[in-house]
């Protein structure tokens, strides 16, 4: 759809800030936790039922996925008007409808790969809510080489049979589907990857948390033990997952990116910091070297999120997100790595508790969110491996042998 002009889109925002005044529940005025995350799915437990609501309401308007076409289930929405119904989300404060992998990373590679059947089928539920995917790409042994995967896929003539494992599947015990890397031809590496979508309630599949150090186990041994999985279900070509891989995988850096990874309670440093710290006489924070720490940190904060949305603004005028995602998602793990261990410092002692009285809910978050924190270099691609890919899709560099 082509962007509107200046009245169309003064009349476009004023109709979405009315409906939005008019339907955003009241209730979800609250501060979010984790366990009102919205990811929808089967298996999703509303503890608030205005959340659901709202997911209904936002999903019938297309607006969980404004930018998609409308025969999917999405919006249809120009870029401009995209940008008006962020706007006036944010005006309004108001949560977020659906947080989904589906939306995410799973959407916009159906959307550019799959068959007119298969973007029929999944879409509009991927829209609603209705289903709840998780990420089958590592493995113990094909974690930075991603490539060497080996979960192992047959044709038995009128389906597959799936056998091998994954690891560092996210929330996979809470999925409902899971799009996955299988190895379909074993003669070849990287040309021998197929990506098949298939149900987590399937005989066969088995998710075990694995325990953080940080307390939360939103990550998943997966285990396929001759899995079938329709041959419909198959995403792209036979021996050709791997472009769609990367292509999801430069999604994901992108959202990576955007959210800036997050954590610590919705308590800053600079606030905490005010508190145990204390201020001059002028207001600062009395201690001058945390003061230019934090000082230092704020900018580079500020500068990231203004180059996130450059990058956003130049992937959607051209072909999807580029390899320079991976400088952001770089960056964007460094910077949460260094926001979540300067909120511990400025809480000081109040900043080591982990459970008991003595201790608010925002300061036991505080420690759990910089040891969660340490993980960010390492998900949606390691640090070092994104490095890699700055250095030779970015800047053009070769290997030196």
């Amino acid at each position: 759809m082509a962007d509107f002009g200046g009245t169309e889109l003064d009349a476009f925002r004023a109709e979405t800030r009315a409906w939005l005044e008019a339907n955003y529940p009241k209730s979800l005025n609250a501060p979010m936790g984790e366990d009102d995350a919205p990811w929808g799915g089967r298996k999703m437990v509303w503890k608030n039922p205005d959340a659901k609501l709202w997911l209904d309401r936002m999903a019938e308007r297309g607006w969980t996925a404004p930018m998609w076409p409308k025969e999917y289930g999405g919006g249809g929405l120009s870029k401009a008007q995209n940008k008006v119904l962020e706007q006036e989300l944010r005006r309004l404060k108001a949560r977020p409808a659906l947080m989904s992998f589906g939306i995410w990373m799973l959407g916009p590679v159906l959307l550019e790969y799959a068959t007119e059947e298969q973007k029929r089928r999944f879409l509009p539920q991927i829209v609603k809510g209705e289903i709840r995917w998780c990420q089958g790409y590592s493995e113990p042994g094909a974690g930075s080489d991603l490539a060497a995967l080996q979960t192992k896929c047959e044709d038995k003539g009128d389906h597959y049979l799936i056998n091998g494992q994954k690891v560092w599947t996210s929330y996979a015990d809470q999925a409902d589907w899971i799009f996955c890397l299988v190895r379909t031809d074993t003669s070849k590496k990287h040309e021998g990857i197929s990506f098949v979508l298939f149900d987590m309630t399937s005989p066969g599949v088995e998710a075990r948390p694995i325990k953080l150090i940080s307390g939360s186990s939103p990550f998943c041994e997966t285990f396929f033990d001759n899995v079938k999985v329709p041959k419909e279900q198959l995403v792209g070509k036979l021996n050709g997952g791997w472009d769609i891989a990367k292509r999801l995988l430069q999604y994901e850096r992108q959202n990576i990116s955007a959210s800036g990874f997050g954590g610590g309670g919705g308590l800053s440093p600079v606030e905490a910091a005010k508190t145990e710290i204390g201020v001059d006489s002028e207001g600062r924070i009395a201690d001058g070297d945390f003061r230019a720490r934090l000082a230092a940190h704020s900018m580079d904060a500020h500068a990231f999120m203004l180059t996130v949305r450059r990058a956003e603004a130049e992937s959607k005028q051209g072909s999807g997100p580029s390899a320079a995602v991976s400088i952001i998602k770089y960056a964007a793990a460094k910077m949460n790595q260094e926001r979540t261990e300067l909120l511990v410092e400025a809480l000081g002692l109040q900043g080591l508790g982990w459970e008991g009285e003595g201790f608010a809910a925002e300061e036991l978050a505080a420690p759990r969110a910089m040891l969660r924190a340490k993980g960010n270099s390492i998900e949606g691609g390691t640090s070092e491996v994104n490095l890699n890919v700055v250095a030779k899709r970015v800047l053009g560099l070769l290997d030196h042998q």
